[in-house]
């Protein structure tokens, strides 16, 4: 696995930050494995079998090395964190941090022009996440509909923001001039 740049691994732990705390509490105290069983069930519908699947390993008691293997990116930094936080609870994320905004637009913006030169599990991980996405309200769920568009390489801003709030249109803008800089390398 490449290596990843420190505040992209802070990103997709805070992001996944109650998962990991329920995991954690899990294996601590069995009564909580049925509370984490819906959030596990969704997820698995969500296309994260893999992730879920690791997830009920370590809910039975496994800890060795071998769960971090053949893992994508994401899955890897959340069972690592979960690992990690067995271990020494100090080390779990502060779920009361909140992401970084700006770090959303260079990363939705490299998963699109990955999707848009034929990257299939990128195109998937973004047909995921516009699905979550257009289940939401207000600009989040335009957000969604707007991802595919700019994987076919719309990026006229008044068509992908039409509806959105001014945060919406701001995050809309900064992924399309993340995609001009990443062309223009």
């Amino acid at each position: 696995m490449k290596k990843m740049l420190p505040n992209k691994v802070q990103q997709i732990t805070l992001t996944h930050a109650k998962l990991i705390h329920h995991v954690v509490m899990a294996c601590g105290d069995v009564t909580k494995i049925a509370e984490l069983e819906p959030a596990l069930q969704s997820a698995e519908k969500n296309g994260w079998k893999v992730l879920v699947q690791r997830i009920r390993k370590i809910l039975a008691g496994q800890r060795g090395s071998q769960l971090l293997k053949q893992l994508d990116e994401e899955d890897y930094v959340i069972i690592r964190a979960i690992l990690e936080g067995i271990q020494n609870p100090e080390s779990l994320p502060d779920m009361t941090q909140q992401r970084d905004a700006n770090m959303a637009a260079p990363s939705l913006a490299a998963m699109i022009d990955v999707a848009r030169k034929g990257d299939a599990s990128a195109l998937q991980v973004l047909a995921d996440m516009a699905e979550q996405m257009t289940q939401t309200e207000g600009s989040m769920r335009q957000l969604g509909g707007a991802l595919r568009y700019l994987v076919q390489g719309e990026w006229e801003i008044k068509i992908l923001t039409r509806g959105m709030d001014e945060k919406g249109k701001k995050l809309i803008s900064d992924i399309i001039d993340e995609l001009h800089k990443l062309n223009s390398q």
